[in-house]
């Protein structure tokens, strides 16, 4: 087994973005009394799982549909390149699958106990659904990421369970206020997916993948794209108006700055191929405004 393209296929680059939604919610714990360092490890393993878990299903639903092909701008992919083989990346995934929920069950245990059954069985549903959702985004006849569905799937995962979910994992209560948020990293996490499609717009068409970038137009995605980040910006603000201590609490303000320079080249660029370094670019300062407004909330 060569590790390194496993690795590789584990897209390392995709994993401190999948994070930013439990460092927010953790913080907010803390912020409001609450704190568990074992849970805190847990929620990030578990997303950490889920995510990697994601990332392989992808290279298998796209690879076995020949999505990823001589026409696709990003990097190769494992499958697409013939390192992994389709049996090989389908035991692969059956073993992240099984590990995940075996480390989600873990932060079920230690979070509610014996005493809550109805919250334990909530969860658990979750990380059932999470895993599904995992696979389905790529997987399958009726994958929702073929069909324009992928952006409202990254919002509820990555911004309202990851944030409102690893919150209520530790207060065991939830305040209408932390939506707002579970939006703003929700909004910037759909934008990074967003960007990835806009890059790969043009040879989604020819493999009738119609993600939201194909059925927008070029133009129109940009503007999407801008509302995304906006949007972001405002739910942001918004908490931090309705909790306003002091002034740290906007220092989330400074990871917006490589932003607003992104949406500038986004505005000018005209090649998709130069999009391909502004997922980078958005991931990190997607982690960087989780950890400032975490931080501007407890400082």
């Amino acid at each position: 087994m060569n590790l390194k393209v496993y690795i590789q296929a584990a897209r390392l680059r995709t994993l401190p973005l999948s994070i930013s939604g439990i460092i927010i919610g953790s913080f907010l714990a803390y912020s409001d009394g609450f704190f568990n360092w074992k849970i805190v490890v847990l929620a990030i393993l578990t997303t950490l799982g889920f995510q990697i878990l994601s990332n392989f299903a992808n290279d298998y639903g796209d690879g076995v549909k020949g999505t990823d092909n001589s026409d696709r701008i990003g990097p190769k992919r494992a499958l697409q390149s013939g390192a992994i083989t389709p049996k090989h990346l389908k035991t692969t995934i059956l073993i992240i699958a099984i590990i995940t929920l075996l480390i989600a069950l873990a932060l079920i245990f230690v979070s509610f106990g014996l005493d809550n059954p109805l919250y334990t069985l909530l969860f658990f549903f979750l990380g059932i659904a999470s895993i599904a959702a995992a696979i389905k985004y790529t997987v399958g006849n009726k994958a929702y990421g073929y069909s324009g569905l992928g952006d409202l799937f990254v919002l509820i995962f990555f911004g309202f369970l990851s944030v409102v979910g690893s919150y209520f994992l530790f207060t065991k209560h939830i305040h209408w206020t932390i939506f707002l948020p579970a939006f703003s990293v929700g909004l910037l996490s759909v934008g990074v997916l967003h960007l990835n499609n806009m890059r790969d717009r043009e040879s989604d068409i020819k493999s009738n993948k119609n993600t939201l970038a194909v059925k927008l137009g070029a133009k129109k995605s940009k503007k999407y794209f801008y509302y995304l980040i906006g949007f972001s910006f405002l739910f942001a603000v918004f908490y931090v108006n309705y909790h306003y201590n002091k002034p740290w609490q906007f220092i989330f303000v400074l990871a917006y700055i490589p932003i607003l320079k992104q949406l500038i080249r986004v505005l000018k660029n005209k090649k998709p191929k130069n999009l391909d370094p502004e997922l980078k670019i958005l991931a990190l300062s997607t982690f960087l405004f989780a950890i400032l407004f975490g931080l501007g909330q407890i400082l």
